[in-house]
């Protein structure tokens, strides 16, 4: 028997019990989340894996995924993503977002554009970015917000998107300031028009009550 016979024999190789059942997951994960490229995510993933992380994965596939392809970056999915994994503190490290973002596929040049649109310094406010996340998914500051409740919403997919009414204020707050066209008082009459219908929602707002579709 040679020594290479020695070294590589069968009785020699063990393979990890787990080890179908991990690439089984790796295999539905990647589907489901469609990287551009596979190569970057796989390393994302599989080291978030070895940390116990948050995983860089979809919930589901995106029928719009052809757009990130053609370099539009960030979708309402993706975005999701990174809530759940980012969104544990109130603060993130810019280089922690990096990573992220990175780990994503997304380009670069559409994350310095956010950063630079609000300000950003080293340490992030989270819900901040979130939200100038949702502004470049959203045309109008209305369609922004409704982004912003479909994807913090704990409802099932398709159905009223509702999420606590001090989320949705810190939301709108800080996008209508950065806007810098809307008055104080805007800001306040809105808010406040929005009230009596929270109030009969148990503190929650939802789309509707706020957002017309037009079609």
């Amino acid at each position: 028997m040679s020594v290479l016979d020695t070294m590589y024999c069968a009785q020699q190789i063990s393979i990890p019990p787990e080890l179908p059942d991990i690439l089984k997951n790796f295999t539905k994960a990647a589907i489901r989340t469609q990287p551009v490229d596979l190569l970057l995510w796989s390393a994302a993933y599989f080291n978030a894996l070895s940390k116990g992380e948050c995983l860089p994965v979809k919930d589901r596939l995106e029928m719009n995924v052809a757009t990130q392809k053609t370099g539009t970056g960030l979708t309402p999915g993706l975005l999701k993503t990174l809530h759940k994994q980012l969104s544990s503190w109130q603060t993130c490290s810019k280089e922690e977002l990096q990573k992220k973002w990175k780990g994503l596929c997304l380009p670069m040049d559409q994350l310095e554009t956010l950063l630079s649109l609000g300000s950003f310094s080293s340490e992030i406010d989270w819900m901040e970015f979130f939200a100038l996340g949702c502004s470049a998914l959203g045309a109008t500051l209305m369609s922004s917000l409704k982004f912003a409740c479909e994807i913090l919403t704990e409802d099932e997919e398709g159905g009223a998107a509702r999420i606590p009414f001090n989320v949705f204020v810190k939301l709108y707050t800080y996008l209508a300031h950065l806007d810098g066209d809307i008055p104080q008082d805007h800001i306040d009459n809105f808010l406040r028009s929005l009230q009596p219908q929270v109030n009969k929602q148990n503190g929650m707002i939802q789309v509707s009550n706020f957002y017309i579709s037009r079609k």
